[in-house]
């Protein structure tokens, strides 16, 4: 007890005599540690979560964190304010409780909602703003903010109160948004997740750099007599580190600077766009004010190259001219003390105009909403250009016939005459591949907000390579005429932008008025009617309006005659047109009409012959799009997989399938009487105005060429009758894919054929990769390449 109480009195352990102070007057050792700060300033604005194919129903939430790349699970963004911008409503029993913050993982989670029916709606109406500490990266980020999405289920119990508990993960989605990103941006960024949890979510992001609201203190060290003993040796470290945070501080400045007119710049943008004026010119003319009064304060001034001899100016009025923000050269003549003015200043008006910003964006949300979205779409044709050759493919008028043809004289099999005696499946490949390698030597640092399933790894992505098929000119045009039309050609459809006529015509008053669109999707050989939900997925998401049919027709029937099963289809098309056709019209007269067809490996022989009936006749003039994955129209002559040619005779034998009887050809003797060369003299491409094929050399399940509609060369070579029937099957097709598009016979029909190539080590080794079928199946389970095919051509998708 007396020890105790012997240090409440100052009383020492090992001495009793009081503790006396030194003669002279000690400074205490402080550590020197920048005043002044910045951070990342994150808004993300949840406009709309719709389901697109969710498989269950209950009830979900949208977490949402963020963190550094290159940083660890510490270093992450910490949610610093919400505001709920629209009223929701209250009334009804699809939402539960309130939007909540987690601090363990400084994560933020919507209130919960309910999903009960596909393409159901719930308005979210939410932002959240996150901090990031800038303080290691000196002002401005060198490393990527990831921002990720979690999608959270619970089922339907009777106890809601124990949704918030039983919550699991169920899917997630990221993006990168990379250092030149972060000095600002204002980006649409949709969410989707993934294949298994498709969704959409309208999400805009909102980026600038902020002076931090809150200070380090300074750390003063013990008071023990020792620290006077290195003081001598600590001053010479504190100038080290105060000549660091010199340097420090003008790195902030210049962040500050940046981010400032970075923002000024994106709003006077975004105010120009929805048409509602935001009046800066008070807030720049007082900012002015503020920078010049300050810089007299300082009384100091800066010497200036001239022309040949210094100028004096003063150090705002530098500031405030012409200057080159990528270097600091010019604010190194700053005083430390003006720095750090200058500094607050700054901070103080970008604080200013991010709430101008917040406050004009609650006002605008849904037209800034619509802007930037508009814009997101213009800007996947050159993003995602990384993965997608384009090429021009000349399509000659006279018939193809034997060697004259074999090359489709395309510009990139011009090379040399050793590509055209090798096999253009392989051809295809090895192009794919190395255009493959050359992304690995890319260094993708945009400032557009990165999708991490496609940028996570740009190795794995599939490659792309579209040919735009089209009409050779008459020679009896002049050689100008002719130049200027592959000119013209090249300026449009292969560079991935349409003429502005093309964007156009959608607001064009002619083509104003009600609409009916639909697709119809066709599954393969034993498939299933939701085999093609994945195209659907990114259809719906182009145009929201369509009305899709998936087949179910022919599910469980695909090994009988193609002529019932296209009959079956037929059926069940017009049906399903009928429904559709008199529910529109109750609100009124349907000025246009549009009606497409996507099919999968032998579906495609289903819709042909589902056009080549009778039935379907009175509905061909409202033929607008087909698009066919890897469709044997040209049946299986000339296969050269070899293992999958003897799957094939085995089936015929132990099964007799009228079917493979019938994609062999060997349905009857006579060739010509066989139903492949019947289906390709029939009229069933020639109502199309885009035709567009897809295939991949990688699959082994159809032939290379049958998908493509062209030669090959074992035809070429082969002069006996089954190369004949097989050209003139061939030449029948192409007739009617070169002819002149229905309607509109003055312009040309879209035809393009697209080469897909995946990526071959995610199979691994299995039976699927051995035989051929992984490539054949992944047109299924990916839509990778379908994004990029469908969203560099909406023109054609709408």
């Amino acid at each position: 007890m007396l020890r105790r109480l012997g240090w409440l009195i100052g009383l020492s352990q090992r001495s009793r005599q009081t503790k006396t102070l030194d003669a002279q007057p000690y400074v205490a050792r402080v550590k020197p540690v920048l005043m002044v700060d910045t951070v990342q300033e994150i808004a993300i604005y949840i406009h709309r979560f719709h389901n697109l194919d969710l498989f269950q129903q209950g009830w979900y939430q949208v977490k949402i964190s963020m963190r550094w790349e290159d940083g660890d699970n510490s270093s992450c963004g910490i949610p610093s304010r919400v505001v709920q911008y629209e009223a929701l409503d209250s009334s009804s029993n699809d939402s539960y409780g309130v939007w909540k913050i987690d601090d363990k993982d400084n994560s933020f989670l919507t209130q919960p909602f309910r999903i009960k029916y596909a393409r159901q709606d719930v308005r979210l109406c939410m932002m959240v703003s996150f901090t990031m500490p800038l303080e290691r990266y000196e002002g401005s980020a060198t490393s990527s903010v990831i921002l990720k999405f979690e999608l959270l289920y619970s089922p339907i119990v009777e106890d809601i109160s124990v949704i918030h508990s039983d919550a699991c993960p169920a899917a997630v989605h990221e993006f990168r948004i990379p250092p030149k990103a972060l000095s600002g941006v204002h980006s649409y960024c949709p969410v989707h997740f993934d294949t298994f949890h498709a969704v959409l979510i309208d999400v805009s992001v909102h980026v600038s750099v902020m002076k931090s609201a809150a200070y380090k203190r300074p750390v003063i060290l013990s008071s023990d007599a020792s620290n006077g003993k290195n003081l001598a040796s600590g001053n010479g470290q504190s100038l080290k580190k105060i000549a660091s945070a010199d340097k420090k501080l003008v790195s902030f400045v210049k962040a500050l600077l940046g981010a400032r007119d970075t923002l000024l710049e994106e709003m006077q943008r975004l105010s120009k766009a929805v048409g509602q004026t935001v009046d800066l010119s008070e807030f720049v003319s007082s900012m002015d004010k503020a920078l010049l009064s300050d810089s007299a304060s300082t009384g100091k001034s800066v010497e200036v190259e001239g022309t040949g001899q210094g100028k004096q100016q003063n150090n705002l009025e530098k500031l405030n001219g012409p200057f080159d923000i990528a270097s600091d050269d010019w604010l190194r003549n700053f005083s430390k003390e003006h720095l750090s003015r200058t500094f607050h200043l700054l901070g103080t008006q970008l604080h200013y105009l991010w709430n101008t910003f917040l406050a004009f964006h609650r006002d605008n949300n849904t037209k800034i909403l619509e802007y930037l979205r508009d814009t997101w779409t213009k800007d996947r044709r050159a993003e995602w250009s990384i993965w997608m050759v384009y090429s021009k493919v000349e399509m000659p008028h006279h018939f193809i016939s034997g060697m004259d043809d074999t090359s489709n004289h395309s510009s990139h099999k011009r090379v040399s005459s050793v590509l055209k005696l090798n096999d253009p499946a392989q051809v295809a490949a090895t192009r794919a591949e190395l255009h493959r390698r050359s992304i690995a030597q890319m260094r993708i640092n945009n400032r557009a907000i990165q999708d991490m399933h496609i940028f996570g790894d740009p190795m794995r992505v599939p490659i792309v390579i579209i040919e735009r098929v089209w009409n050779a000119p008459r020679r009896t045009f002049s050689e100008n005429s002719y130049m200027r039309h592959v000119d013209r050609i090249d300026s449009s459809l292969l560079n991935g932008h349409d003429d502005e006529g093309g964007t156009r015509k959608h607001n064009n008053p002619q083509h104003s008025g009600r609409e009916l669109k639909i697709v119809v999707f066709v599954h393969g050989f034993q498939g299933h009617h939701l085999d093609l939900r994945l195209i659907r997925n990114q259809w719906l998401l182009i145009d929201p309006k369509i009305e899709f049919l998936m087949s179910e027709a022919n599910e469980e029937r695909t090994h009988g005659d193609f002529r019932e099963m296209g009959q079956r289809l037929a059926q069940e098309v017009i049906s399903f047109f009928k429904r559709k056709k008199d529910k529109h019209a109750r609100y009124g007269r349907l000025k246009n009409v549009k009606l497409s067809f996507v099919g999968h490996s032998i579906g495609n022989v289903i819709i042909r012959s589902a056009i080549a009936d009778s039935l379907m006749e009175p509905y061909r003039k409202y033929f607008h799009t087909y698009v066919s994955l890897s469709g044997p129209h040209l049946g299986y002559l000339y296969s050269s997989n070899s293992l999958f040619n003897s799957g094939l005779w085995l089936l015929k034998k132990l099964k007799s399938t009228q079917v493979i009887h019938q994609l062999t050809l060997t349905d009857d003797p006579d060739l010509q009487n066989t139903f492949f060369y019947k289906l390709c003299k029939q009229k069933t491409l020639d109502s199309f105005k885009n035709i567009i094929l897809l295939s991949s050399p990688q699959d082994g399940y159809v032939p290379y060429h049958s998908a493509r509609i062209e030669s090959c060369q074992p035809a070429s070579f082969d002069n006996s009758k089954r190369g004949v029937t097989f050209l003139e099957m061939l030449n029948n097709c192409m007739d009617q894919i070169r002819g002149p598009s229905p309607e509109t016979p003055h312009h040309q029909r879209v035809f393009m054929r697209c080469d897909v190539n995946f990526d071959t080590t995610l199979y691994g080794r299995n039976l699927n990769s051995f035989i051929g079928r992984a490539a054949h199946i992944e047109f299924l389970e990916s839509d990778i390449f379908a994004r990029f095919i469908m969203w560099s051509f909406q023109d054609l998708f709408r």
